[in-house]
Order: structure tokens, then C-alpha cells, then sequence
């Protein structure tokens, strides 16, 4: 009988820049009618723009489409493309101390240009348009092309605050109060309902288990990543 009552605990740590393992992981379950309840446990700085969205809209599926309950705990970090997924759950627990946020979009690269003179070196490049090599890091970027990366950055940021504003129920115009990239504790990310509570991983625990419907303490199911042992590599 206690098949019934299983929660899937899916970690989500450290950067986000591949997000097959993750996806793999929380369809495993989709069609199983044993596992009612899906707990992320969040400790990421974020990551790239298209592994958080490719996060997110899974989460949203899980739940819209497959009836699945679930929760994101925030334990340390739960910062920019991992808040953004977060937004994507039923629920969002962060401890007190927290950090939560940085809800923003930045580009960077390192142009080294001038190191190529001083070496006395030149970068020839042939390109089909304006726009073609746009970014190298052998020369500074023309007033055209810095409009352009603008508008793809800003772009980008519209999505993530309506992400962020459909997740949480909140209008734009609040979200963009404390989207400009800030972090903020656990407690006062709940001042501002960027969360629902304020509590640790068993208090998320708690939580999942009793939105998905389960009375008495819940089994947990949690998968590793697959171990690669010599054998497998001579074979």
C-alpha cells in the first residue's frame, strides 16, 4: 500500500547548463500514478537562459498536464535561472537565510584585442553580414552591435518577469520592483512573495506531501547519476 504514497526528491545543483539529466529525471515518473508528489531541492546560482526555460515549462507540464504536485525548496541558493525554475512549482520553501533572486540577464565575454596588437597579430575575418561575427573578442563592439545584443538581452528579461509573474500570481509591475537583478534572504524574499514559506527541507518535505494528498511519512525516491565503471568503458 505505501507504493501510493511516494514523493520524488530531484536535485538541482550548481550551475544549470545541461539540462538533459534533469529532464530525464522528472519525466521518470510522469505516468506513474505511485509517485503523487515531485520535491526540487535547489542549491544553483542559475545558468543558462534555454536550460531554465527547458526546466521550467517541463515543471509547468508535470503539473498542468500530468497532475503532478510540486515544490521547490531553495536550500543556499536558489539565484536568477534556478529562481526561474523555481517559479515553475505549486509552492516555493526557502530557508531563512536563503539567498533567492537576482531575477536579471547578463552577457559577457572577455575581449582581448589589444593583447593581439602587443603581440602584433591581426584578426581576419570574412562574414556574410553585419551581424555575422558580432561578440568576437578581438575588437570592441560597434554602437550597432551594442543595440542589438541590448535588445536581445531585454527581450529576454521580459520573459523571465512574466515567468516569474505567471509563477507566482503577482502583476508585472510588482515583479519588476525586485527584478533588477538584487538577491534577497529567504525571509525578506517572503516580505515580498517571491516565496510562500519560510522553513527547511523537511518542512518542504511536509508541505509536498500534504498538497499531493499524503497522510503519514511519504517514501522518497531520489535518482543518482549513472555511475560509468571501467568495464563499461573497456565493453
Amino acid at each position: 500500500f505505501g507504493f501510493s504514497d511516494r514523493i520524488q526528491v530531484v536535485d538541482i545543483e550548481g550551475p544549470l547548463l545541461d539540462s538533459r539529466f534533469l529532464l530525464d529525471q522528472l519525466k521518470r515518473y510522469e505516468e506513474s500514478d505511485s509517485v503523487r508528489g515531485i520535491l526540487l531541492n535547489i542549491d544553483s546560482p542559475g545558468g543558462g537562459v534555454a536550460v531554465s526555460q527547458e526546466l521550467y515549462a517541463e515543471v509547468r507540464r508535470l503539473r498542468e498536464e500530468k497532475g503532478k504536485t510540486v515544490v521547490a525548496y531553495l536550500s543556499s541558493v536558489g539565484a536568477s535561472g534556478a529562481y526561474y525554475v523555481a517559479c515553475a512549482a505549486d509552492q516555493i520553501v526557502a530557508s531563512p537565510g536563503s539567498v533567492v533572486g537576482s531575477i536579471g540577464v547578463i552577457m559577457e565575454w572577455l575581449n582581448y584585442g589589444e593583447l593581439l596588437e602587443w603581440a602584433k597579430l591581426s584578426n581576419i575575418v570574412f562574414t556574410s553580414g553585419e551581424f555575422k561575427d558580432t561578440g568576437t573578442p578581438t575588437r570592441e563592439p560597434t554602437a550597432a552591435e551594442q543595440e542589438y545584443f541590448q535588445g536581445l538581452i531585454d527581450d529576454m528579461y521580459v520573459q523571465f518577469v512574466e515567468a516569474v509573474a505567471t509563477g507566482r500570481d503577482l502583476d508585472i509591475a510588482e515583479v519588476r520592483e525586485f527584478a533588477d537583478g538584487r538577491v534577497f534572504t529567504g525571509r525578506e524574499a517572503k516580505e515580498r512573495e517571491m516565496i510562500d514559506e519560510v522553513g527547511n527541507f523537511q518542512d518542504a518535505l511536509d508541505l509536498t506531501a500534504r498538497l499531493a494528498g499524503i497522510s503519514g511519512k511519504p517514501r522518497l525516491i531520489k535518482l543518482g547519476r549513472e555511475r560509468v565503471t571501467l568495464l563499461d568503458v573497456l565493453t
